[in-house]
């Protein structure tokens, strides 16, 4: 059974209010995923076993797409993609970003890091 709820696009409604703030937040969380998942060095996401970062570039990257795009049209209800993104940039964020932040770039003069600390 579903239910659809007709908004007049003139009318301003509480509930529109408060689904077009959770879209910002979901969106701005999204975001800040991606923009997470580009500052991490490649090899860290192979040594800690989560994929590759083109993978989780590719994923948290449609997710802040599709949360601009609800964030943007103030989609009312709020669909599945929008969810399904969400919770993409929410696995990043608890699971690989937690396991790949342990990895420094190697890049550095007298910075000798292995996976288990310095050396």
């Amino acid at each position: 059974m579903t239910f659809v709820i007709y908004q007049h696009p003139g009318s301003v409604s509480i509930l529109g209010w408060f689904f077009e703030a959770i879209a910002i937040a979901a969106f701005i969380f999204e975001a800040y995923a991606f923009i997470d998942a580009t500052r991490r060095p490649s090899q860290a996401f192979v040594a800690a076993s989560k994929q590759t970062k083109p993978l989780w570039l590719i994923i948290t990257g449609v997710a802040a797409v599709i949360g601009l795009g609800t964030a943007v049209t103030g989609s009312f209800p709020i669909g599945i993609l929008a969810v399904a993104a969400f919770v993409a940039a929410a696995i990043y964020v608890t699971d690989v970003k937690p396991k790949v932040k342990e990895y420094r770039s190697s890049g550095g003069a007298g910075t000798h890091m292995g996976p288990y600390g310095p050396w």
